[in-house]
């Protein structure tokens, strides 16, 4: 039986990439007995029926898979974020940052309208930049027009499958259309009012470019600490797990208890203190969180 990849799925219709030919294929009605779904991003088998009519049949192990949005086997992430229109926001991006550990999902940090930065604010991003590096994080830096873009993102995208992700406004579709001109996709229009923009892209696609596969994903501008319990917390702020065996308490929270490594971090400053007042914030979001039933 053949294997493919679904590289785009739309209004029930799943389109299995094999040796150059896009199949356009349906799921097993077994898949939705079971709760399952093919995903964007799955190695499937499937079987033909007649011209270009096929049937995914079985759906292979993931690596990861995202439910918002719907898309599987990613390896890496660019999460983009504006220096300003609007503000370069690090409590949105740590909490990317941290989901997108939790699903073992490698974060590129791309900050974009770094030409409408003044002297000020240009000393303070390259102090978010060092900090970020630091912490062990690949980080680029771009705005519209950028002479220098290609030779920044090819070698990051050549061999994976990448996620563009971000906060709403900060120039992805713009972004995307940089690196692949003939998507054109519709750029939004930012909102005065509400600091955020428009984003119009309506369903999920691997598309092939430079290299490797590229998804632009609606939806994939929030996310929620839904799956994660708090004691998988620490272990996505890759700072702490560096520390944390030198904490007293073996299952310490890096919270309220004493002798913690990653406290005393903190107030020597080795740990930044904001990213360290992010992880609380976190934490007590998972543990105020309703239960589910």
């Amino acid at each position: 039986m053949p294997t493919g990849q679904i590289r785009k799925a739309l209004s029930g219709f799943y389109y299995v990439y094999d040796n150059g030919e896009m199949i356009t294929c349906r799921g097993r009605g077994v898949f939705r007995n079971r709760g399952e779904s093919p995903l964007v991003g799955d190695i499937v088998d499937y079987k033909v029926e007649g011209d270009n009519d096929g049937t995914i049949t079985v759906i292979h192990d993931r690596k990861n898979s995202l439910v918002r949005p719907p898309i599987a086997n990613i390896d890496q992430a660019i999460l983009v974020f504006s220096v300003k229109e609007p503000d370069f926001n690090t409590i949105l991006l740590d909490r990317f940052l941290v989901v997108l550990e939790s699903f073992h999902i490698e974060p590129i940090i791309c900050l974009t309208k770094s030409d409408l930065l003044d002297e000020k604010m240009e000393k303070t991003i390259a102090q978010y930049i060092k900090e970020y590096e630091q912490i062990g994080y690949k980080v680029l830096i771009t705005f519209k027009g950028d002479p220098q873009f290609d030779d920044k993102i090819t070698p990051l995208l050549e061999g994976k499958t990448t996620v563009l992700a971000g906060q709403s406004g900060v120039g992805k579709s713009t972004l995307l259309n940089t690196i692949l001109p003939t998507l054109n996709l519709k750029t939004g229009v930012i909102s005065d009012a509400l600091g955020r923009g428009k984003h119009t892209t309506r369903h999920v696609e691997l598309i092939e470019v430079c290299g490797g596969l590229l998804a632009d994903t609606p939806g994939f501008s929030s996310f929620e600490f839904e799956l994660m319990e708090k004691e998988e917390l620490s272990r996505c702020f890759p700072e702490f797990v560096e520390i944390q065996d030198e904490c007293k308490f073996r299952a310490c929270m890096h919270v309220n208890e004493p002798k913690c490594a990653v406290k005393n971090a903190v107030e020597t400053g080795s740990i930044k203190d904001y990213r360290y007042k992010h992880y609380l914030q976190f934490f007590n979001e998972i543990v105020e969180r309703k239960p589910r039933y």
